[in-house]
């Protein structure tokens, strides 16, 4: 089982095309994967629901670009809950394609775009995006989990 789930606001002073790219700029998407959302008052929210890992295939390759491997599995490990990984990144350092995760909401101005992961395989997972690492190189790396 798997379910990914990934979502940003579009404020009023945002354009949803920009937002849209800082999205595609982090994770593999289209056009077409990504759902808008009117919440009213110029607001809207834009979803992005797959059961494919093949998604998160872009976010794979930075993190190893990036060289945040420690982080980004030290931050998935505590953001764990159970069978659940939320993480939330920052949308202007998405829209230059740089990774920058943040632990509030109020770290992101325009706020955050929310990853959430829920597997019965999220150890696999996480050993795949961010595998343990000894000076900066990864231990290991890990196959496509098969979820």
């Amino acid at each position: 089982m798997l379910t990914i789930r990934i979502e940003v606001e579009v404020r009023p002073t945002e354009d949803e095309g920009k937002v849209k790219k800082a999205l595609k700029n982090i994770f593999t998407l289209s056009d077409n994967d990504i759902k808008s959302i009117d919440m009213g008052s110029n607001y809207k929210l834009l979803v992005v629901e797959s059961k494919k890992l093949s998604i998160l295939f872009r976010l794979y390759e930075l993190l190893r670009q990036e060289r945040i491997l420690d982080t980004a599995r030290s931050i998935m490990l505590s953001s764990r809950r159970g069978n659940m990984l939320t993480i939330k990144l920052h949308k202007q350092s998405a829209y230059a394609g740089h990774i920058s995760f943040i632990s509030y909401d109020e770290e992101s101005p325009l706020g955050p775009i929310t990853l959430t992961i829920v597997s019965d395989k999220l150890d696999e997972i996480i050993d795949w995006l961010a595998p343990k690492t000894s000076h900066g190189r990864p231990l290991w790396e890990r196959e496509v989990p098969r979820v």
